[in-house]
C-alpha cells in the first residue's frame, strides 16, 4: 500500500501570465534538485482539466525505503511551501493520505522530525537490513 502526498489551490481568479510563469519556475528548480531520480516528486496535474476554481493541484507517492522517505517528504513540502509563497492569496489544502499538513507561516509546510538527522540516520540503517 503506498502513501501519497497531495496538494490543491484554489481560488475564483484563474493564474496571471507572471504567476504561472513563477510556479513553472519553482516546479523546474525543485526537480532539478530532487534527490532521487528513481522517486516520483511533486506531480502537478494540467489545470485545463482542474475543477473551476482550482489554480494548482499535484501529488507525490511516497518511496517505500524508509532510509528514503523524510528526504522526499522534505523536498516534496519545501516545493509546496514555495508554490504557496508564489501563491499567497490561494486557498490550500495539504496532506498525507488522511493527515492534514498545517501551515506554519515562519517554517511553512513541516511534519514533527523531518529534518531529525538521528531519525534519518536510524530509517537509513533500517532500510540496510
Amino acid at each position: 500500500m503506498s502513501v501519497s502526498l497531495y496538494c490543491t489551490a484554489r481560488r475564483a481568479t484563474p493564474l496571471t501570465g507572471p504567476e504561472s510563469a513563477a510556479v513553472t519556475r519553482v516546479l523546474t528548480a525543485r526537480q532539478a534538485s530532487f534527490p532521487y531520480e528513481d522517486e516520483e516528486s511533486l506531480y502537478v496535474y494540467d489545470p485545463r482539466v482542474a475543477e473551476p476554481g482550482t489554480v494548482l493541484d499535484g501529488s507525490a507517492k511516497m518511496p517505500f525505503d524508509p532510509g528514503r522517505l523524510l528526504p522526499v517528504v522534505a523536498h516534496v513540502l519545501d516545493t509546496v511551501t514555495e508554490l504557496r509563497r508564489t501563491l499567497p492569496d490561494a486557498d490550500w489544502h495539504v496532506h498525507l493520505d488522511d493527515l492534514d499538513i498545517e501551515w506554519d507561516e515562519a517554517k511553512g509546510y513541516e511534519l514533527p522530525g523531518m529534518r531529525d538527522p538521528d531519525l534519518m540516520a536510524e530509517l537509513a540503517a533500517e532500510s540496510d537490513r
